[in-house]
């Protein structure tokens, strides 16, 4: 607990806080609340659920997250990276079954903390970042063509070339009031990027959006956009209303929230079995989410996070926000970006943007019911645009090795046409894969020309010397020690030189062992040298000891020069 504590973002921050600090944080806060609104209702309309949840996601995940965290400067809510998994929970479990899948989510993230998984980014590589960042980029634009062309569809379905082929089918009812609103706001959204204005673009779009669609209702009644207000109701004391309800997000038991039936989804072991996998592709996208977020900020500010304290902090965010109707939390880059320009020194910026998120629900939800379903379909399109990494995923194509390649395109595919619990699994097998060949690519063995080396001069002809190199461990042990069984048979004295060899894991110990055998039953003498102790003690204890002219262990080429000469 006390490592905890002193790894604590907000703890550590506070120990040289000034009245300076707090105002930067102020307005870092403000100014990064006032962008979470649109972005925390609309990614939460395209996981399926309505927009209050996004807001309360933003509201309790992102304070708790601020002050139990270990990055100064992350701004944490819902993510356009989680619509391509919660999407499908929800059509399948329903709401009740996403919030239960987020707390079970977060317990996976405070265990990975607690066992100090934090680099876990570091192990990930960045084709399979690019392919799962990409892939969700297109599966998010395929989900807003509806909204943004204002098409009528009925319930879509969840697979992709599915969805492609009601939407295909859908286009000669396309509304043209929708699309105009649609048009708008994302003119004003890439135009505004090229102002370099410090007013958030989308904010501007939004707003002229919503005024237009006013506007032009208001002078021909039959131009009807779909709004918040239409396609959103919910329950004030039994009575349905429109829109976002008024209130502070309040206590309620995830499990009581009804499931795909309309019935509240209940608790049961077989549930917990069912959403296991989706929950731990939950913790793992939110992880590497966090975690590279943080070290985005770190780059952006000259600082350092503590990686297992932000996932701990991740976890407790995603354990608690569900118990008042939060959706799956994590960092988000853009957000921690623009609070970084705005000034922001601390979590306290972050707490600020969570407060400023409820004043804005308890004051401003009515108004925010007016917002068009297009122009937030425009600015997830621009989301997914921003995310694709279009240009890094070209840049991978046209320069990479051919196994990059592979991973990248096999990421990208398997997020795209089915869904992101295969992705990750599919995306963490490819890396450890690509991981273990490229370290085992450098694992080997080389017989060394006794004339090369000073202390080798003159050994007789019937000794052969061989260089270990690289780490013996179970995707490389048997590939560098297979060429070793079998040598000359004028050969009588082995020399096995393990001084470049870093770590042997058991398969290495089971492969040497395996070799000394090998070479045993052909008379041959093994003389192991310059073996760090370490591991020459690994060996000992696993059986491998030494035997006089059979196996022994030395150190240094001079004494094996001695021993042979002896």
């Amino acid at each position: 607990m006390r490592a905890y504590l002193n790894h604590n973002a907000l703890i550590t921050a506070l120990r040289d806080y000034r009245l300076t600090d707090l105002r930067s944080d102020l307005l870092a806060g403000i100014t990064v609340g006032i962008i979470a609104v649109p972005l925390a209702m609309a990614l939460a309309i395209a996981s399926g659920v309505p927009p209050q949840y996004g807001l309360y996601t933003a509201i309790v995940a992102g304070l708790i997250i601020a002050l139990s965290g270990g990055s100064r400067f992350s701004i944490s809510g819902p993510t356009a990276a989680f619509v391509v998994i919660l999407l499908p929970i929800t059509h399948t479990y329903g709401l009740g079954g996403l919030l239960i899948t987020t707390v079970m989510a977060g317990f996976i993230l405070i265990i990975m903390g607690v066992a100090r998984m934090g680099r876990l980014i570091q192990f990930i590589p960045y084709p399979v970042t690019i392919g799962f960042t990409a892939g969700i980029a297109v599966v998010i634009a395929s989900l807003q063509i509806k909204d943004f062309l204002g098409l009528a569809t009925g319930e879509m379905p969840q697979h992709f070339l599915e969805k492609m082929g009601v939407l295909l089918q859908a286009l000669p009812t396309t509304h043209w009031p929708d699309l105009l609103i649609g048009l708008l706001t994302l003119s004003v959204l890439l135009f505004w990027s090229r102002l370099k204005s410090r007013i958030p673009g989308h904010l501007v779009a939004l707003l002229l959006g919503s005024l237009a669609a006013w506007l032009l209702g208001s002078v021909w009644p039959s131009f009807s956009v779909a709004s918040i207000n239409s396609q959103f109701t919910y329950l004030l004391d039994g009575m349905q209303q429109q829109g976002i309800p008024q209130a502070p997000p309040l206590p309620l038991l995830p499990w009581n929230l009804p499931g795909a039936d309309g019935q509240p989804i209940g608790l049961s072991w077989q549930l917990v079995r069912d959403l296991l996998p989706s929950a731990f592709t939950v913790a793992m996208l939110g992880a590497i989410e966090s975690l590279l977020c943080a070290v985005v900020a770190d780059g952006l500010t000259g600082t350092r996070h503590k990686p297992d304290t932000e996932l701990i902090g991740q976890g407790l965010g995603n354990i608690l926000a569900p118990f008042f109707g939060g959706i799956p939390a994590t960092a988000a880059i853009a957000r921690t970006a623009t609070n970084i320009r705005a000034g922001g020194r601390s979590p306290i910026a972050a707490i600020i943007h969570a407060l400023v998120i409820l004043l804005i629900v308890i004051s401003l939800a009515g108004l925010l019911g007016y917002v068009p379903m297009a122009s937030l379909a425009a600015l997830l399109l621009v989301v997914a645009w921003n995310m694709s990494e279009a240009r890094h995923f070209v840049h991978i194509l046209r320069v990479a090795p051919r196994s990059d390649i592979v991973v990248l395109l096999a990421c990208f595919s398997l997020t795209v046409l089915f869904d992101m619990v295969i992705a990750v699994a599919a995306g963490l097998v490819l890396a450890a894969i690509l991981f273990i060949r490229r370290i085992s690519s450098l694992t080997g063995a080389e017989l060394i020309n006794p004339e090369e080396h000073e202390h080798l001069q003159d050994i007789p002809d019937n000794v052969a010397v061989y260089d270990i190199n690289g780490a013996l461990f179970f995707g490389a042990a048997e590939k560098a020690i297979s060429t070793l069984h079998h040598v000359n048979s004028n050969i009588d004295i082995v020399v096995l030189d393990m001084s470049d060899v870093q770590m042997i894991d058991m398969t290495g110990v089971v492969a040497l062992e395996s070799l000394i055998t090998s070479l045993q039953q052909q008379n041959i003498t093994v003389l192991v040298a310059n073996l760090h102790p370490r591991m020459q003690d690994k060996l000992t204890r696993a059986g491998i000891q030494e035997q006089p002219n059979k196996l022994e262990y030395l150190s240094g080429l001079a004494t094996i020069r001695q021993r042979i000469l002896s």
